[in-house]
């Protein structure tokens, strides 16, 4: 029921000019609602969209309390999750896309409402006792078990085998979780934060775009001694200090002091997320403990491979331990860099030097320009390269299609289908790829619907959209910077795994996958977006129409392995932030900053800046609480997809054929260790402790870090 989210870390100057797919030929479409729901036409519909949904999920538990058979239980116990989930995804989606206010409030409201009623479905005895009949009969199939089994755990994940006092707390407390996540999120977009640079010289040129101007009085000047009304102002920079825009300003801002302004107030901000996240910490631990276990992170991860928070930090400390000789390395490099570029022979390298220095370092030893790289993806072109993807690796036609009146809700939004030339359709894909006022800053992946089997002849298609947030001006086509690319590609390998699974369940479908596994397709398409016999098919400059040189591809590649250390090592530390935060508290409680600081000493080869605290509006702390390690499962188990099943050629349909039929058509209807085992074959991954790590030979070569 989530959406897998990726923040986005870059602005890019771009404009909306839009696809040239080929466009399949359809009769006149009848008006319908936002993503083909006839609820939907209006805002108000959303409350329709609940009651119906309430309404039809009641009719499905009365006849599951008449204990039909085995096989029917679990089918109408997935109908009932259908249900639900296409008005929990759909208002999500809406929350963060839609332009309509009205649209938004209302999907916001029909979210808390079908919550609410999750909770009291969770806590109706007659389904948990239909759900135990079903997992006890063995003529089920393995998927109907194994649905059996997951619908079981997520009941007793709500309370429903505590005692009336206890269950009634419970869903107090569920509640309260969903509204602190959304008021952290909240936080984030309303106060991104923002610093004041005066004089404007300080700000160069070519990050104007990035800025606004501001004026302000001349200090000790008045209008007498200065004369003219517009003699008295001086000119200066107003820098929002959102994390996408702040990236970029770091890595282009030569005045270390704008730089350490800029850099102290963004990781400052939002102060209010302090005391949310404190609630939040507190409120997901009282929750953990009425279900009997120590921790939120011990309640979260009982169910996924690596089954205990042990044993993901025994993996998050080797890793540590792995990454620390090369990334300390780096640091000495970018440190003697700066060394030499300011003449300080005996300055310190600060946090706020990295991005600038390290691209520094990454132009002068490969002479990339940003600009000339982002000349060759211009969007529709890499939109383009999806479409050759899925037509190379799986045979699969990819067409845009009209969209009905009421059915889009922006004018820049796109409906793709995946076609197969013998199975017909597989899935709908929207595309809405572009920033806007009040439109989520984020880049991810919603289901709309999942696939199931509706009966013997007929399959309900998957529905997914693709959010991205590309920036840019009404003046110019947009053109995408190579980590935006990469993002696409990585939110497109979530969408095929939605839209090329066939399970039985949509309770199964695509990414309702265990939480460890979920990364593991989006972070092997990253690697697509590397590799030159893929970014030769679509990069083409914008104006000529040639195709990307294959030596800046190799020189990108160069870039990105310079400082991959230090980029690991910050994704190990962000892990273990989140899972101590979420780990065994005090009866004292603990002071948030003062862990980030900590492990942030103790893990990293950067010193920490006292008073900061990014962990405020890092949103993975509410999507992914005591689960970002899950992106490093990934990175490990992709490097090893990768080079074993797709290096050697990447867009074969043989590499297809293997990617599909052994991992993404199953979605989460086999256990993840057993697709990871056939589509491989062993050493990639590793038993311990009763949970499951990632064998990390294979990112160790990639990365040249020597295993201990």
């Amino acid at each position: 029921m989530h959406a897998l989210m990726r923040q986005s870390a870059a602005h890019v100057r771009a404009n909306s000019h839009f696809i040239h797919i080929s466009t399949s030929k359809a009769p006149s479409i009848k008006e319908t609602g936002l993503y083909g729901y006839n609820h939907l036409k209006t805002p108000k519909g959303f409350q329709r969209f609940v009651d119906d949904a309430i309404e039809r999920s009641e009719e499905l538990v009365n006849y599951i309390a008449g204990m039909p058979s085995s096989p029917e239980i679990i089918r109408a116990m997935d109908e009932i999750s259908d249900t639900v989930c296409s008005v929990i995804d759909s208002a999500e989606l809406c929350r963060h896309t839609h332009p309509d206010r009205e649209f938004v409030d209302e999907a916001s409201k029909a979210g808390l409402r079908i919550n609410e009623f999750l909770h009291y479905l969770n806590t109706n005895h007659s389904i948990y006792k239909a759900v135990i009949k079903a997992e006890k009969d063995s003529s089920l199939t393995h998927e109907a078990q194994r649905a059996a089994r997951f619908l079981r755990m997520d009941l007793e994940k709500g309370g429903i085998h505590l005692c009336p006092e206890k269950l009634d707390r419970a869903n107090e407390l569920s509640i309260d979780i969903i509204q602190l996540c959304r008021e952290y999120n909240k936080n984030i977009i309303t106060d991104p934060g923002h610093v004041d640079i005066f004089p404007a010289s300080k700000i160069p040129k070519k990050m104007h775009h990035f800025v606004s101007p501001i004026y302000r009085n001349i200090p000790g000047a008045s209008k007498e001694s200065l004369g003219s009304r517009d003699n008295i102002k001086e000119k200066g920079f107003r820098i929002a200090t959102e994390p996408s825009t702040l990236q970029g300003l770091l890595q282009c801002l030569p005045d270390a002091g704008v730089r350490k302004m800029a850099y102290v107030q963004g990781n400052s901000v939002p102060h209010a997320n302090l005391e949310v996240l404190d609630k939040l910490i507190a409120t997901r631990h009282e929750f953990a403990q009425l279900m009997g276990y120590k921790s939120y992170a011990e309640f979260s991860l009982h169910s996924t491979m690596a089954a205990s928070p042990e044993v993901v930090l025994s993996f998050l400390l080797e890793m540590s331990k792995v990454v620390r000789p090369k990334a300390d390395q780096e640091f000495e490099a970018i440190r003697d860099f700066k060394r030499e570029k300011s003449g300080e022979p005996s300055g310190e390298l600060e946090p706020w030097d990295e991005a600038y220095f390290t691209w520094l370092m990454k132009s002068a030893t490969y002479k990339l320009d940003s600009s000339i790289i982002a000349s060759y993806f211009p969007l529709p072109q890499c939109i383009e390269g999806l479409k050759i993807l899925v037509e190379s690796l799986f045979g699969v036609t990819f067409h845009r299609v009209p969209l009905a009146p009421g059915e889009s809700w922006h004018p820049d939004v796109l409906k793709i289908v995946l076609h197969h030339p013998t199975e017909a359709n597989l899935g709908y894909l929207y595309l809405d790829l572009k920033s806007r006022k009040g439109k989520h800053p984020i880049c991810a992946h919603f289901a709309i619907r999942g696939g199931r089997r509706v009966s013997e002849t007929e399959y309900q298609l998957p529905v997914v959209a693709l959010v991205c947030n590309f920036s840019g001006s009404s003046l110019a086509p947009v053109r995408l910077n190579h980590f935006e690319v990469e993002t696409l590609f990585h939110e497109f390998g979530h969408a095929l795994h939605s839209l090329l699974s066939r399970t039985e369940y949509q309770h199964f479908s695509g990414t309702r996958v265990v939480l460890d596994f979920a990364e593991t397709p989006s972070n092997l398409f990253e690697s697509y977006a590397w590799d030159y016999r893929v970014l030769k098919t679509f990069a083409k400059h914008y104006s000529t129409g040639d195709v990307i040189p294959k030596e800046l591809v190799e020189s990108m590649v160069g870039a990105k392995k310079m400082f991959a250390a230090t980029e690991l090592q910050r994704q190990i530390f962000y892990a273990l932030v989140d899972q101590t935060l979420f780990g065994e508290q005090t009866s004292t409680g603990r002071d948030t900053m003062a862990i980030v600081a900590d492990l942030k000493r103790q893990h990293t080869s950067w010193t920490h800046v006292e008073g900061t605290h990014w962990h405020t509006r890092f949103s993975h702390l509410t999507n992914y609480g005591a689960g970002y390690y899950s992106y490093l499962y990934a990175k490990c188990f992709a490097t090893t997809i990768w080079q074993r099943i797709c290096q050697e050629d990447p867009l074969s349909l043989d590499t297809g054929l293997a990617l599909r039929t052994k991992f993404l058509q199953h979605g989460g209807a086999k256990d993840p260790a057993d697709i990871l085992n056939d589509l491989v074959g062993s050493g990639i991954l590793r038993n311990c402790s009763g949970g499951i790590i990632p064998d990390i030979t294979s990112l160790c070569e990639e990365m040249e870090l020597k295993k201990r």
